[in-house]
């Protein structure tokens, strides 16, 4: 029989050889199934860290309603009849550079100087790129 004695806050507990020895008799729950993006009656688990947080946040409304029409969209091709839903969080997310950059930028999409093709694009209608290019053939 294992002693046990109380330190402050720490328990000690005592065993002989004779205790190790006894098969465990603690019979541990079944797991629970942990439901993934679609929870059992066919809707969308909104907490899924599938979604990545993006049903949360200042466009998470936008998000939600434009996941789900293309969730449950009956059209061929699926989705198509979701164009404004998506504008609408795109348009929203854009108001939001800080928390829905793009993390995922390739290298594809950079040059040389680690600009991505976009910037590149934005600075060529201000005329930046075409200074940046002066300034380098006076070098």
């Amino acid at each position: 029989m294992p002693v046990v004695k109380k330190e402050g806050k720490d328990t000690i507990i005592f065993v002989s050889k004779e205790d190790h020895s006894t098969p465990s008799s603690i019979v541990l729950p079944e797991p629970e199934a942990k439901p993934g993006l679609l929870l059992p009656n066919g809707q969308i688990n909104w907490s899924c860290p599938c979604l990545g947080g993006m049903a949360t946040g200042p466009c998470g409304l936008e998000f939600r309603e434009a996941f789900s029409c293309f969730h449950f969209s009956k059209t061929d091709p699926k989705g198509s009849d979701c164009f404004d839903a998506f504008k609408t969080m795109q348009a929203c997310m854009s108001n939001y550079p800080s928390i829905y950059a793009n993390k995922d930028t390739d290298s594809e999409d950079m040059n040389s100087d680690g600009k991505t093709m976009q910037e590149l694009s934005d600075n060529a209608s201000s005329g930046e790129v075409k200074k940046q290019n002066d300034q380098k053939t006076n070098s």
